[in-house]
């Protein structure tokens, strides 16, 4: 029996069509050496249908793309399910001129081993180098054909106009802004953000999906992360406050045949019309993250993980 298809949704208003959950490999190439686990988890991710892979040349001081690149040359063009990569330009500290994005840009696709990169952004909307003058960058890469399609990463709603506009006059449409957001984390529905992205085409993308593990609904007074995973955000008091959510995405993910929290929140997710992009560093990982696709949650369950968001961040 033939299996159906997986389910694509498109880039801004690009060519490019990928699954409804990405893959987000901040924690890749941590070590650099030959990890039969990520490979597991990469080939894996591609056999169940995700094909988006995020990455950035910071990511463990280029790692994360180098360990991509140890097996993206087998995947592309030879799997059915071909990956589409993103990857980032961090503008600071030494990129004084928009004139480093090529060098950049071809020392990320060398790491990568690709000839062009399916989206490339920027990173941060840091000074001294203006908005206008990275996207003009971007667009004479565009031109070169070594990036298919731009984009922007964590640019407020003002910012993004600014970045549209700039690369509007190139004749070229911006596909993607890549924030946080979360069921904690909702300022991209409370400042017009989400809604401007949608009214220009722009796909968003959405960072933390799970609050850093907030949300999974594994850490609980009782038990709470190793002291290496502890942090402003992930501290005891953050914990304590978050379970009346986690057990609102417990009663509703049962009611799907079983989703866990985790799940159910990065469905919630993909019901607002964001792109997820969880990290998964093994296979148990990712194979967790895919269990949010192939369902949708009602309205009515939305409407109520909304609510019990905004009691437990006014607490």
């Amino acid at each position: 029996m033939d299996q159906p298809a997986p389910e694509r949704i498109r880039l801004g208003s690009s060519e490019l069509m990928v699954s409804p959950l990405g893959v987000g490999t901040n924690t890749w190439g941590f070590i650099l050496k030959a990890n039969p686990a990520l490979k597991d988890t990469f080939e894996t991710a591609l056999s169940l249908g995700i094909n988006f892979f995020d990455t950035a040349e910071v990511y463990q001081f280029h790692g994360s793309e180098l360990t991509l690149g140890q097996f993206l040359p087998a995947a592309r063009g030879s799997h059915s399910n071909s990956p589409v990569v993103e990857t980032k330009i961090f503008p600071l500290p030494w990129r004084l001129s928009a004139k480093s994005l090529l060098p950049a840009l071809r020392a990320s696709l060398a790491r990568l081993k690709m000839d062009d990169v399916d989206i490339y952004m920027i990173h941060f909307p840091l000074p001294p180098v203006s908005i206008e003058a990275w996207m003009d960058a971007f667009a004479g890469a565009v031109e070169q054909g070594l990036v298919r399609a731009v984009g922007v990463s964590n640019y407020n709603a003002e910012q993004m106009k600014r970045a549209y506009s700039a690369l509007e006059k190139r004749g070229i449409r911006l596909a993607v802004n890549q924030v946080e957001y979360n069921l904690l984390k909702r300022e991209p529905e409370q400042n017009g953000l989400l809604a401007l992205c949608q009214s220009l085409g722009v796909t968003l993308i959405a960072y933390h999906p799970l609050a850093s593990g907030l949300l999974t609904g594994k850490y609980t007074r009782e038990s709470p992360p190793p002291s290496g995973r502890r942090s402003l955000e992930i501290n005891r008091a953050a914990i304590v406050r978050v379970q009346p959510l986690v057990a609102t995405l417990k009663q509703i993910g049962e009611a799907h045949a079983g989703k866990t929290p985790g799940q159910v929140a990065i469905n919630w997710l993909m019901c607002k019309g964001a792109l997820p992009i969880p990290g998964a560093k093994n296979l148990k990982q990712l194979q967790s993250n895919a269990g949010a696709l192939g369902w949708r949650l009602a309205p009515s369950e939305v409407t109520s993980l909304d609510a019990a968001a905004d009691a437990v961040c006014k607490r």
